[in-house]
């Protein structure tokens, strides 16, 4: 949810929802902000230092000495090779005022680092060795920039543009303290002439204090922003750097605002603009025939990023495109992941920052919501009313109304006066409930989380040392400190059932307003000048909603004991986020605008980490149409979160309010859902074992195809289907591009509401027998979909185990199966020989599309015994239909074509 309004009022006029879009005045653009708008004056190129005494190497570390020639300001250099075909580039302050912030938690560990060595040396250059393929880092020195090489191919350039800057740290004049004017100021060193002279600085507009609208912003040490450029030769096409409603393909930003990275909540977000949204990846990845690599700026503070391309409005140019880093805070962290494969990528990346987490079964059903569900009776309607219709579902949602006063962690007493009942009613059907917690505290001495926090000091200060309080939903709220440890060990308790009363194993939790949303603080969202223990919240803004969801999902696993598996949803997120559960595309539209961007905003997402994505089915705001609606539907379906959601405002949408033939669609988009979770499920294990993304572009599996670069409404789930949603209002068809040469598409869709491809040489298990839940599905046979290549041959897995717990990890309890066709003979091969488990489910039925008939079937078991099978086979489709294999889905097994 999200609000409209920046200023003061009483919470009455906060709720000011029936605005139609988003008011462009709350938020800045880069003329607004002083350091984007003002750090093109601050560029001057760095001379590199090169003398003994500045120059050390070890193994796997090189650092120098960097000099701005300017201000005299000195800057460390260190340079590392990462295991993986990666670098590392850190530039710092040499001897800072106070320690600058350097981002934690992201990474995962200390990078492993490889041998560093030096090639060439001279006065102006320095080649370091990189590893094989004869890569090599070039450091040059006046003017400093650095490239890196394979060969006699330029990968990359950093600073070739001269665009790197570095705001030092500084003490204000008039706030010196007597030993600091005596003395002069810690960084008398830098800060000095050739002459050993101070240089003051001039003030300039911006420099101490930056007023937006009402709101004034303070900077004790005045200006710190960083800025570096990058080069990126023979590359036409990037992507990432999420969140933005707009194309997959990022646009060249040349003359209009960079794209910013800023966790912001925006009241009815406008698509196709750069302007930031809810969550922040700084990763950008670039492709071209040629390679994949990516750009990882570790940076959480307030971020833009430009983008500009030689071969905009031009022909028959060699292609290059540039990208400039603009952040307000930090220091320079950045990742090269030289790839040279879009896996390799996804794998360095991994390797960084973590995997998808691997959700619950369930998580990946279909799940109901709207603000609000009105009471525990209103609950019970719409569960009935799913069952009644034949329509599964997994989970139904409670959004800030069913909470005492909007005070989480409780429950209304009128609307839900006995929650354990209405969870036992779910429990009983199998199914369960997400309820949501937002990190804003409603300010109130009788509620107790708001005295606990306070009595621990755990919320966020103002500038002047006292709680930070602004308003939401609540009114006067809080802001825990999410970056203090002990506060997220503290709010991960609470999620005990002894502590969170009324609440049940079947209960999860949805994160939503921690970017954070601050009805009246600037942008609305909170004071850059609050602190954060000894660090401004313009350092870790973008990270604040990564921190909410980790302490959450955390809570989720504490209370379990350490066993189930949990799920929690958040709007705001940041680099690292993947490995703590789910996002959605926040407060869309019932527009076919939204419908249509949803694909790329999580399209973008995946190429970063974040898998599990989805957007509001039907629009958070507005009403749709019955079409949009179905659309919508068939469309979120093949997204990897599956979730209808609506405004308060809104006319009540279940997908039976729409007229028989409507919900007979719906009702049909949703149990394709369900049948497909087998599939779902393993790409989902697949991705937290590889990072490799579940819902990609095209060109990440045909990386050679340039027709793929740019197409955005279709895509791929993992590498086997391929999915065109109709996101055209009136539409009767669509054309569909089917990439690889010589390679068989096979039409999939069995309602023919969408256009769905299996790919030629792929095996896709299914669940064909629909229930109320996928918890009562979890024992039902398979049935295994054989589309065969030209050659007449397939693979895939099958991949199972308990569905909720850690126990696939921590006890090797799952099976993974390798299944392949080739030479008439289909075979079922265990890919994990040290797991342990036993499953009831068994092999039901298989389809092969695309053979031709046999004369007879024979399916031989491990044991060595045999039994012919009964088929039938379809001469106008070319599908081999045979019938109860029986087998156990955990079996070795073989099924010979005669």
């Amino acid at each position: 949810m999200a609000a409209c309004c920046d200023s003061l009022l009483p919470l009455i006029l906060l709720l000011c929802l029936s605005a139609q879009a988003v008011d462009r005045s709350n938020f800045k653009t880069c003329d607004q902000s002083a350091f984007c708008k003002e750090i093109p004056y601050f560029y001057r190129s760095l001379e590199l230092i090169y003398v003994l005494d500045t120059l050390e190497l070890s193994d796997s570390r090189l650092t120098l000495q960097l000099i701005n020639d300017n201000n005299k300001v000195r800057l460390l250099l260190e340079l590392y090779r990462l295991q993986g075909n990666m670098t590392r580039v850190k530039i710092n302050e040499l001897k800072p005022l106070k320690p600058r912030y350097e981002v934690p938690d992201v990474l995962i560990s200390d990078p492993i680092t490889e041998a560093l060595s030096v090639v060439a040396q001279d006065e102006n250059s320095l080649v370091l060795s990189l590893g094989g393929k004869d890569q090599r880092l070039i450091v040059s020195a006046q003017p400093f920039r650095l490239d890196i090489v394979e060969g006699p191919q330029v990968l990359m350039s950093l600073n070739s543009r001269g665009l790197l800057a570095f705001e030092h740290l500084r003490a204000r004049k008039d706030t010196k303290s007597e030993s600091e004017q005596a003395t002069g100021q810690e960084n008398v060193e830098q800060q000095t002439n050739e002459d050993g002279q101070i240089k003051e600085e001039e003030d300039k507009p911006g420099m101490w204090e930056e007023t937006f609208k009402s709101h004034t912003d303070s900077k004790p040490n005045g200006p710190s922003s960083i800025s570096l450029d990058f080069s990126l030769p023979g590359v036409e096409h990037v992507y990432g750097i999420p969140e933005h409603a707009d194309t997959l393909k990022l646009k060249n930003t040349d003359g209009s605002d960079p794209y910013r990275l800023y966790n912001l909540d925006v009241f009815q977000y406008e698509l196709h603009n750069p302007m930031a949204l809810y969550g922040a990846v700084p990763v950008l990845i670039s492709h071209s025939n040629d390679r994949t690599m990516g750009i990882f700026w570790l940076n959480a503070a307030e971020t833009w990023v430009d983008i500009s391309s030689n071969t905009a409005g031009k022909v028959r140019v060699i292609p290059q495109t540039d990208v400039r880093w603009i952040s307000e805070s930090g220091l320079i962290d950045v990742f090269i992941m030289l790839g040279p494969k879009p896996a390799d990528v996804f794998t360095q990346y991994a390797s960084l920052t973590g995997t998808q987490s691997f959700p619950p079964l369930s998580a990946l059903a279909y799940h109901q919501c709207r603000w609000n569900y009105n009471d525990q009776e209103d609950v019970k309607t719409v569960d009935q009313g799913f069952d009644e219709h034949d329509i599964p579902y997994d989970f139904i949602w409670l959004d800030i109304e069913h909470a005492d006063g909007k005070r989480y962690f409780t429950w209304d007493p009128s609307n839900f006066p006995q929650p354990k009942e209405m969870l036992q009613g779910l429990m009983d059907k199998r199914r369960k409930l997400v309820a949501i917690v937002d990190p804003h505290i409603r300010v109130d001495s009788g509620y107790k989380i708001h005295n606990e926090i306070r009595s621990k000091n755990f919320y966020v200060k103002n500038k002047d040392g006292g709680d930070y309080e602004g308003w939401c939903w609540p009114g006067n709220s809080g802001y825990p400190d999410f970056t203090n440890p002990e506060m997220r060990a503290w709010w991960a308790s609470q999620f005990a059932y002894d502590q969170y009363e009324g609440s049940m194993e079947n209960q999860y939790i949805w994160n939503d307003m921690n970017e954070p949303s601050v009805f009246n603080g600037p942008e609305v969202t909170m004071h850059k000048d609050a602190l954060h223990g000894v660090w401004e919240h313009r350092d870790v803004h973008n990270l604040y909603g990564l921190y909410v969801q980790k302490a959450t999902a955390d809570g989720l696993i504490l209370r379990s004991g350490g066993v189930q598996r949990p799920f929690v949803l958040t709007r705001a997120f940041f680099a690292g986020s993947q490995r703590y559960g789910a996002v959605w595309t926040g407060d869309n539209a019932a527009e076919w605008g939204h419908l249509k961007v949803s694909i790329p905003m999580c399209l973008s997402l995946g190429l970063v980490g974040i898998s599990f994505c989805g957007a509001d089915v039907g629009g958070f705001f507005k009403h749709p149409s019955a079409e949009l609606l179905v659309r919508w539907y068939q469309a979120g379906a093949y997204q990897p979160f599956f979730r209808a959601h609506a405004h308060i405002d809104t006319p009540r949408r279940e997908p039976w309010l729409f007229g028989p033939e409507n919900t007979a669609l719906i009702r049909e988009a949703i149990r394709q859902r369900y049948a497909l979770l087998p599939y779902w499920y393993q790409l989902f294990y697949n991705t937290h074992r590889t990072g490799q993304p579940v819902m990609r572009p095209l060109w990440v599996e045909y990386p050679d195809d340039v027709a793929t670069f740019s197409i955005e409404d279709e895509y791929l789930i993992g590498k086997d289907l391929l999915v065109h949603p109709v996101t055209d209002e009136g539409a009767t068809g669509v054309t569909a591009y089917l990439p690889g040469k010589g390679e068989v598409m096979c039409f999939s869709t069995l309602n023919g509401t969408i256009p769905v491809f299996q790919r030629g040489g792929s095996i896709i298990c299914r669940k064909d027998r629909v229930r109320r839940s996928s918890s009562c599905m979890e024992n039902d046979p398979y049935t295994l979909y054989v589309a065969l290549s030209s050659q007449g041959s397939a693979e895939g897995e099958l991949y199972i185990d308990d569905f909720h717990t850690f126990s696939f990890e921590e006890a090797k309890q799952f099976v993974h199966r390798h299944l392949s066709f080739s030479a008439n003979t289909l075979s079922s091969r265990n890919l994990a020989p040290d797991s342990q488990f036993s499953t009831a489910s068994w092999i039901e039925k298989i389809v092969i599309i695309g053979g031709s008939q046999p004369s007879s079937v024979t399916l031989k078991n491990a044991d060595g015994t045999e039994s012919a099978l009964e088929f039938e086979f379809d001469s106008t489709l070319a599908v081999l239909t045979l019938r109860k294999p029986g087998v156990n889905a955990a079996a070795d097994w073989t099924v010979v074509l005669r």
